[in-house]
């Protein structure tokens, strides 16, 4: 687990972060030379009801390409303010502008999965000069799911909590990334770190608006990653490239699911590094 730090956003909601740097052996020497620039920094957004420790895996690959990681527990999340009184996009979307400007981060690589996927696409529209490039992980603009909150609320309402070990955690949810999120007691019991109308109530919009105008207004190279067993429908997918054909690439990962950054974190690695190499909208063939 990083050392965490904290800050307060001027709503007053408490958010966890990590900022890492590369090790030093990384890091370029001194040279008045374009190829010896440091690379640019990274900020990571995980999904719904996930947690920073999510990007454990493509953290530590990251930082050994020469990157400085910044990765925060969302509002709701983790160890940030766990009910915050606002849990819109719009207030997500602040809260990365307000660590980047707490770091002294001009701009960065913004690489998000789900709902951190559409929190970076929409800071990435409306911020385009603190955004170099942009990770789409199972995550676009479509939205207009009317049933999304009752879905989320029920998939919530199963959870089998406290979970009475690690092992029955991480079968349940996927991942032992995700048993690695949960509250873990003395007792050895297991218990959600979220809360279940917060959770609700971040996509809650999502339920009658689609982001296809933003999308529009995105200007800075893009990767969109789909799971070939994901969530993100494959239509979605090939939309965002025939709205916006100039600078975005698309991708498929087989044998991943919806967590691709968990299912396959080696390869999705990969394919990250491949666009940022080529620095323009590159053919799902050479990724």
């Amino acid at each position: 687990m990083p050392a965490l730090s904290t800050l307060t956003t001027p709503d007053g909601t408490t958010l966890a972060y990590a900022d890492e740097k590369p090790p030093a052996s990384t890091v370029p020497d001194a040279a008045d030379t374009a190829e010896a620039a440091p690379p640019p920094p990274v900020l990571l957004l995980h999904g719904l009801a996930g947690h920073l420790g999510e990007w454990d895996d493509l953290t530590a690959r990251l930082l050994a390409d020469g990157h400085r990681v910044v990765r925060h527990d969302a509002r709701g999340h983790g160890a940030s303010t766990r009910v915050p009184a606002d849990m819109t996009r719009a207030a997500a979307v602040r809260d990365v502008v307000t660590l980047m400007d707490a770091l002294a981060l001009p701009s960065a690589i913004l690489l998000g999965q789900s709902l951190g996927g559409l929190t970076a696409l929409l800071a990435a529209a409306a911020h385009p000069s603190r955004v170099s490039a942009l990770i789409l992980v199972e995550a676009g603009p479509q939205g207009r799911n009317p049933e999304l909150p009752a879905q989320i609320g029920a998939w919530l309402d199963s959870w089998p909590t406290p979970f009475t070990s690690f092992g029955q955690a991480a079968a349940f949810l996927g991942h032992e990334a995700w048993a690695r999120g949960l509250d873990w007691r003395e007792d050895g019991t297991g218990h959600a770190r979220v809360d279940r109308g917060a959770m609700v109530a971040a996509v809650a919009e999502l339920a009658t608006e689609d982001y296809w105008e933003q999308w529009s207004r995105v200007t800075c190279p893009t990767l969109v990653v789909r799971g070939e067993r994901g969530t993100m429908p494959a239509a979605e997918h090939t939309e965002m490239r025939t709205r916006r054909p100039s600078g975005t690439s698309l991708t498929v990962l087989p044998d991943a699911g919806h967590d691709v950054h968990l299912d396959r974190p080696a390869a999705l690695h990969e394919r990250v590094t491949a666009f940022l190499a080529a620095g323009r909208a590159v053919d799902d063939r050479t990724l």
